[in-house]
């Protein structure tokens, strides 16, 4: 799992790089590796941190 990765909590905001079209995210759970994201277009969807890294999102 990245360094950013392994920071992220419920309520924060990402995004999959390689899937913008799934928009922005919402942390849901971070346990074990696995990060749980609602994404809007996408649902809930569970990532394995160590092969993804995900975008922090500040704003919009």
């Amino acid at each position: 799992m990245s360094d950013l990765n392994a920071i992220l909590a419920p309520g924060m905001r990402v995004r999959h790089p390689q899937r913008p079209d799934w928009g922005i995210g919402q942390v849901q759970s971070n346990a074990g590796g696995k990060i749980t994201v609602n994404f809007p277009e996408a649902g809930k969807v569970v990532i394995e941190g160590a092969r993804v890294e995900l975008e922090l999102v500040f704003d919009a």
